[in-house]
């Protein structure tokens, strides 16, 4: 099978279906599916249907959703979760959280794109138990422990 094919259901009929930009896009444009504009006011969430469902072509691969840079640097429009995991094995409607860091309400429009989507394999690691780890440099010093730079 072809795992660069994703088939996509229009779970309503003015949902559009994913695009990739130029050919050089890593991820495929979601696009909002609503009838009417959804003002997302500052320091709140909402959540946008896209009006599709996906197939990936197997287990090894994920659908990832990430903020759109444009929304993020412009109008401080990110990703509640900061990034979304569609499983191989979800058939319901993709929706994508969003919220609103700056201090501007920001209007999201009817088709408007406001995610992108990455097709990207996982690892499907099995997880055993064990009563020691092995040793290394770093040992369990973490969060900044490597340095400013």
């Amino acid at each position: 099978m072809n795992n660069n094919i994703v088939k996509v259901k229009k779970l309503k009929e003015n949902a559009v279906l994913p695009k990739r930009a130029t050919d050089g896009s890593a991820g495929a444009d979601l696009y909002a599916c609503i009838s009417e504009p959804v003002v997302l006011e500052p320091g709140k969430l909402v959540k946008i249907p896209t009006g599709i469902a996906i197939e990936l072509a197997d287990k090894g691969l994920a659908a990832f959703l990430f903020a759109r840079s444009g929304l993020g640097v412009k109008h401080g429009i990110t990703l509640s979760n900061s990034v979304g995991v569609v499983d191989s094995d979800y058939r319901g409607e993709i929706c994508v959280g969003l919220c609103n860091v700056s201090d501007e309400p920001y209007t999201i429009q009817p088709d408007e794109r406001v995610a992108q989507m990455v097709i990207m394999p996982v690892v499907c690691a099995e997880f055993v138990e064990a009563e020691e780890l092995g040793e290394t440099q770093r040992g369990a010093q973490g969060f900044g422990s490597s340095g400013k730079l």
